[in-house]
């Protein structure tokens, strides 16, 4: 299958402080990958990386055979990658609904003085930007409390706010950054089924950096292992579970 992301010998030192040390990876369009290690592996860095807070120290980052390093976060927007964040970022006096349809911010040409005036190109936009909004919404269960603040929704709907929002930028490549963290057994099973809908009907590549260990392996294809910044296994779940590294590293009794 095609490939869509490709990291080659990414590094991040902080100062002296190696954050990553030359991990490699390979991601299959169409895939759901999974990225698991203990807490200060390096996870949330290499999301960093990929979506461009960080440009790395060393290494390639290759994004549909075009090489995006020192791209800016907007620039690697455009191209179709999104992301949620571990710690919830919404606009928490805005409304559900706005919330998602400022995702769609820059993939719209909406000037400031046309939507003043109301210009017929800026309606249509506003109007598509609505829709596209309505869609997901309904998608991730949402579209009934679609005028209420953010800040109204319980933890697990924030969660699923913040992913509707990243929805709307059209992305081919998605991360989720740990969006089962705080949600109870029901709302992750939910979680589970809506990350093989966005795969499977949106056909977008899903690159998952989680705790949960059932959900990990029971919604990832292909599972990579991060430890103290380095890549000590890649493979399919079962694999990875019965991998004495990483069983001494991180899983415990998860791989017995």
């Amino acid at each position: 299958m095609q490939q869509i992301m490709k990291l080659e010998g990414i590094t991040q030192e902080f100062g002296g402080l190696r954050a990553l040390d030359g991990v490699d990876l390979e991601i299959t369009r169409g895939e759901i990958f999974g990225v698991i290690g203990p807490n200060g592996a390096g996870k949330t860095t290499l999301f960093n990386i990929i979506t461009g807070i960080y440009v790395p120290t060393a290494g390639n980052l290759i994004f549909n055979g075009q090489k995006i390093n020192g791209f800016p976060p907007y620039k690697i927007a455009s191209l179709g990658i999104a992301r949620t964040f571990q710690n919830i970022r919404l606009f928490n006096r805005l409304s559900v609904e706005d919330n998602v349809k400022i995702g769609t911010f820059g993939l719209e040409k909406i000037s400031f003085w046309g939507s003043l005036l109301g210009l017929p190109v800026e309606k249509k936009a506003e109007r598509e930007a609505k829709e596209k909004s309505d869609r997901f919404l309904q998608m991730l269960g949402l579209y009934e409390k679609r005028h209420e603040y953010a800040a109204s929704l319980s933890y697990g709907e924030q969660r699923r706010l913040e992913i509707a929002r990243a929805l709307a930028l059209d992305p081919v490549l998605l991360l989720l950054d740990e969006p089962a963290a705080g949600m109870n057994p029901a709302e992750k099973e939910e979680l589970m089924d809506l990350i093989r809908k966005i795969r499977d009907e949106l056909k977008i590549t899903v690159l998952l950096v989680e705790h949960d260990m059932n959900l990990v392996m029971n919604i990832c294809e292909r599972i990579a292992v991060l430890d103290y910044g380095r890549k000590i296994a890649e493979g399919m779940p079962e694999e990875i579970k019965n991998d004495e590294r990483v069983i001494m590293s991180y899983l415990g009794d998860l791989g017995e």
